[in-house]
């Protein structure tokens, strides 16, 4: 592991077993080695996530608002042109607040992809459905499905999810169920024995919109900082976490609301007058969610409870992107192959250069990628964990040691969860990781 500089505070060097990190972080870095690298691999990957992911916020937004509850959604990764043009709150000349300078409906290399995809060729939207050649929205939904299993994250702070249990959530839901099978007998009977069916898949629908909410902002960031990295403004790790921690602070506040589009009316399941935010209510559940739990891939792990192999509390669970084995990446049924298939249509040609240097082959860029968007991981969670910092505790040039005792503390709470033997902090600190 690469030694940091040492502490630069009032306080004697920290005793935990990732002190160098500790410090890193005190000096305001990150957990990621500031090097040249690193800061490639970083915005390079941000770059490739940013325009898959354009696609997966219009179209989780287009599952919650429209598809909703259809039993036989066969067509709900062929989303209407209608989405494809919304305009996103963070980008355009009408945004609400203009974190990317770039256009506000989808992005053109998308496009260009959904029209032509890998074979290069226009052909019917199905066809290139059948033969896989599309934007993998399967990854997506696994990251929804791992904030809707692990619910309860953050509360109270975390206001949504105890909200989908309330009599206030229910009686919404239902107005929308009714209203979506109106006419369907058959649907509205089964509801009407099985209250319970419709009202869990509402929930799940309602985590669709959350999830394309969170995402909707997170594209424009990543586009953003791309930008400024090709115009040499972005020249180091602590600055990328930097424009993290100052965009984490600057949408805090964006509402998080599920509304559904049935024949052409609006109902209001999870109202914007509700107050819920993008920091508390989507962004800090997403990542205890998707960086640090997920759930054990399918073929991977035994579910058998006499196996043993996995916790039997959910706050032990951690097979989240920052304890994740990345070599295994091509294995049949785990979600991020997939969105390591759907990043690599999308590197930055440098990048591209850079994995032909160190790659075994072409067949290894699918595993190179996927380590280093591991490593922007890494730098995103120090992105969360420094603005925590300065949203519960004191600035890291505070003159009060005890100050500076509680944000030390507080790192060490936080590298604390990295001291399982699956963590890939120990990795990351090398360029031999890869």
């Amino acid at each position: 592991m690469n030694l940091a500089a040492p502490p630069t505070t009032k306080l004697p060097p920290s005793q935990h077993p990732f002190a160098d990190i500790i410090h890193r972080l005190e000096a305001g870095g990150a957990m990621l080695p500031d090097t040249p690298e690193n800061l490639m691999q970083i915005i390079g990957l941000y770059k490739a996530y940013a325009v898959p992911m354009d696609f997966y916020w219009r179209d989780l937004l287009y599952i919650g608002e429209q598809v909703f509850l259809n039993p036989f959604p066969f067509f709900k990764y062929f989303i209407s042109d209608e989405y494809l043009q919304r305009h996103n709150h963070y980008a355009g000349d009408d945004a609400d607040l203009r974190i990317w300078r770039g256009v506000a409906t989808a992005h053109p290399e998308l496009l260009e992809f959904m029209e032509k995809g890998e074979l290069k060729t226009k052909l019917p939207r199905l066809a290139h459905h059948l033969w896989h050649d599309r934007i993998n929205m399967e990854f997506a939904e696994e990251c929804m499905r791992a904030m809707l299993w692990h619910r309860g994250m953050y509360v109270p702070v975390n206001q949504f999810d105890p909200f989908l249990d309330s009599d206030e959530y229910k009686a919404n839901a239902d107005r929308a169920i009714k209203a979506y099978f109106k006419g369907n007998p058959a649907m509205l009977a089964l509801h009407k024995a099985f209250p319970d069916l419709f009202l869990e898949q509402c929930r799940q629908s309602s985590y669709y919109a959350n999830l394309g909410l969170f995402w909707e902002v997170m594209a424009p960031v990543f586009f953003e900082m791309s930008d400024l990295y090709d115009e040499g403004k972005m020249t180091s790790v602590p600055q990328a976490m930097d424009f993290l921690v100052n965009g984490i602070f600057a949408i805090s506040g964006r509402p998080i609301y599920h509304h559904v589009y049935i024949r052409g009316e609006c109902y209001e399941i999870i109202p914007k007058s509700k107050g819920f935010t993008w920091l508390y209510e989507a962004a800090l559940p997403y990542v205890e969610a998707v960086f640090y739990r997920t759930s054990p891939f399918r073929g991977t792990k035994s579910y058998n409870a006499q196996a043993g192999q996995v916790p039997d509390k959910q706050p032990d669970f951690h097979y989240g992107v920052l304890y994740a084995d990345k070599f295994p990446v091509g294995t049949a049924g785990i979600p991020p192959t997939l969105l390591a298939q759907d990043m690599l249509h999308f590197l930055p040609e440098y990048l591209v250069e850079y994995y032909k240097q160190h790659c075994r082959g072409e067949d290894d860029m699918l595993v190179q990628l996927a380590v280093s968007f591991q490593r922007s991981m890494y730098c995103v969670t120090s992105a969360v964990i420094q603005a925590l910092r300065a949203a519960l505790l004191y600035p890291l040039d505070d003159p009060n040691p005890n100050h500076l005792k509680a944000n030390r503390a507080f790192f060490e709470s936080q590298l604390d969860r990295f001291l399982r033997p699956e963590s890939r902090i120990r990795e990351i600190q090398s360029q031999s990781y890869r």
